[in-house]
């Protein structure tokens, strides 16, 4: 049987071929009755939008590229599902890229992987340097989350610092004073990590309270096995933290996996904040309290952007215009979510 097209639905909606492209592209200026009727034609029909015909015509291929650091971190993997529900709802296909952090996998990446099969690129860098995204002048159009790099392209990520301060402040309103910061880094570079250490360190002196640098525990990884070495290492030596700032969910599960190896309670003897909100931190026991970004609208701005520097990019017209000069640089929200890791008894004095 021939593949249906939109002159057989016009036929059997009664309506003309115009009509039913208007209802396809979502035309605001069609009655409910006339979309019902070609709705209906559709779906009696089978018909089914020919989007290989739509990008030819359009000098587009419908896709576009999600790069992220690991697959097997669960914020990532969180944040593909979103992305490809967003890019499904424009019609676009997502290709999801693995970069390992891998300076030249991203460069790679930022270069459309050296090819034309892909419009644009979502990047979430951790290993490009600044001149990397400025040697980059050509296609694909690129979007970047995260907070290695941000100048020179649009950018979508949370007010790590404001979060990180809000999760301490938590901490301190609740009497904790041996705060120790697990994955902290305070070398003067540009990351996720080191805002959030500045958000910790800011806490602190708004409350007048010395910062140390030994309060911050350096990992090799972002992954549950760091973050339970590094805990198991200042309990080994001694230390006895009545609260730990964790810089994304996995440090923070394998800190309470390190912690009930030594015997501490959660959160009496000590509370343990994370980030991400990723699914494992809602079914851990104790569940754990975490910094929520909005990933939805990460994903949600992320393609929005991207597919209005496609559009630009394929509008000759646009090609010069300041919309097309000026990146974004896009800040969405996040919230503290409050569970039993931290807000269970009050802490006891002196050591456990």
């Amino acid at each position: 049987m021939a593949r249906p097209r939109i002159k057989d639905v016009a036929r059997h909606a009664g309506v003309s071929e115009k009509t039913v492209s208007n209802v396809l592209n979502d035309y605001v200026h069609v009655s409910d009755r006339t979309r019902r009727a070609v709705q209906e034609a559709i779906d009696h029909l089978g018909y089914r939008i020919n989007l290989a015909g739509r990008h030819l015509r359009s000098g587009r291929t419908g896709i576009i590229a999600l790069v992220v650091p690991e697959l097997d971190v669960p914020y990532f993997a969180e944040l593909a599902q979103y992305v490809v529900r967003e890019a499904e709802k424009r019609s676009l296909t997502v290709l999801i890229h693995q970069s390992g952090a891998d300076r030249e996998r991203e460069k790679a990446a930022l270069a459309g992987f050296g090819s034309d099969f892909v419009d644009g690129v979502i990047l979430s860098p951790l290993a490009l340097a600044p001149d990397d995204l400025r040697a980059h002048t050509g296609p694909p159009p690129t979007v970047l989350l995260g907070e290695l790099l941000n100048e020179g392209a649009d950018h979508v990520a949370i007010d790590n610092e404001r979060a990180a301060r809000e999760a301490t402040e938590h901490l301190l309103a609740l009497g904790r004073r041996r705060i120790l910061t697990v994955g902290g880094r305070d070398d003067g570079c540009v990351g996720t990590a080191q805002a959030r250490t500045r958000g910790f360190r800011r806490a602190l002196s708004g409350a007048g309270l010395p910062y140390d640098p030994a309060s911050l525990l350096p990992v090799e990884a972002f992954h549950m096995s760091d973050g339970a070495e590094a805990v198991r290492r200042v309990l080994a030596a001694g230390v006895r933290p009545d609260a730990l700032l964790c810089l994304n969910d996995q440090l923070a599960l394998g800190a309470l996996r390190a912690l009930h190896g030594y015997g501490a309670r959660v959160p009496e003897d000590v509370a343990v904040i994370g980030f991400d909100d990723v699914e494992g931190g809602r079914f851990s026991v104790p569940s754990l309290s975490t910094v929520a970004p909005d990933k939805e609208a990460v994903a949600r701005v992320a393609v929005d952007l991207l597919l209005r520097r496609i559009e630009e990019a394929t509008r000759p017209d646009a090609a010069g215009s300041p919309a097309a000069e000026c990146p974004q640089d896009r800040v969405v929200a996040h919230r503290l979510v409050l569970r039993e890791s931290t807000e269970g008894a009050a802490g006891r004095d002196g050591v456990w």
